[in-house]
């Protein structure tokens, strides 16, 4: 993973909640939150909440008396999550780094994060974070998305820009969202951070869109993919997006387009 992996900022947060919560992250934050509020927690912590989807799926299933604590590590993702949140008295706003949480031992019931352990430098890091925080015996979930071969979009762009950049083709997507993709491995991780009763379930949705062009600019634009098109040059993006709206449109048609996407769900207890 590179520095520029993990920058959220400019004009990316619109982007990516715009183009790609619907596409892709809007079905795994229903489920997520659902797994999330079934025991009934009381005290909440969310990690790398991104634009707030799992934030707005979670809080009408809480108690009126629970309190959710959401946190990112990137302040413009996290005002765009404020922005798109209804007024809530239970929630609280602040920026963290997962790796280094700014709160009490033993704290909260139940940490939860949507895709973003695959942006973590250091996992097991992160992993016994989230576990310091936790109540004896608290829950800990996320997703992780599976590797790129079982989601169709994303890896038809990664394709595209491969072919766009021959000489140097852009691999955020390959690399960093999909490149966390064992379940071994994620096991193991939560292990040594002294996680138990770790339980892995692989989910399948449906990714739908209008155009091909749609998931063309969630994942060119929408994601630190493109900061690595305009690394490349910098007045390449459009073209670049351009070309991977005709490679899904090659494989899916011009008008609208559905595809796979498949991920982890991942829940342990401390």
């Amino acid at each position: 993973m590179t520095d520029t992996d993990k920058l959220f900022a400019g004009s990316i947060p619109e982007t990516y909640d715009t183009y790609l919560v619907p596409l892709i992250f809007e079905s795994f934050a229903a489920d997520l939150a659902d797994r999330v509020a079934a025991p009934h927690p009381g005290s909440v912590l969310e990690t790398a909440a991104g634009s707030g989807v799992v934030t707005r799926a979670l809080a009408p299933l809480l108690a009126r008396d629970a309190a959710l604590v959401v946190t990112d590590l990137n302040q413009p993702m996290l005002d765009r999550a404020i922005a798109r949140q209804e007024p809530d008295g239970r929630i609280a706003w602040q920026q963290a780094d997962a790796l280094a949480l700014p709160f009490e031992d033993g704290q909260f019931d139940t940490v939860f994060c949507q895709f973003g352990v695959m942006f973590f430098p250091d996992r097991v890091a992160g992993y016994r974070e989230a576990r310091r925080v936790l109540k004896p015996g608290g829950r800990f979930l996320f997703n992780a998305w599976d590797n790129i071969e079982q989601n169709e979009f994303a890896r038809i762009v990664t394709d595209a820009l491969a072919g766009f950049f021959p000489g140097d083709p852009p691999k955020f997507l390959a690399r960093t969202p999909h490149g966390y993709n064992d379940p071994k491995v994620i096991r193991a991780d939560l292990e040594v951070a002294g996680f138990s009763g770790i339980e892995v379930a692989t989910v399948r949705k449906t990714s739908v869109a209008t155009t091909p062009r749609f998931p063309a600019i969630g994942y060119t634009q929408g994601t630190p993919l493109r900061n690595e098109i305009v690394a490349r040059d910098a007045g390449a993006l459009d073209a670049a997006t351009d070309a991977a709206a005709r490679a899904i449109a090659a494989s899916h048609g011009d008008g609208p387009v559905s595809g796979r996407i498949q991920a982890h769900v991942v829940t342990a207890f401390a």
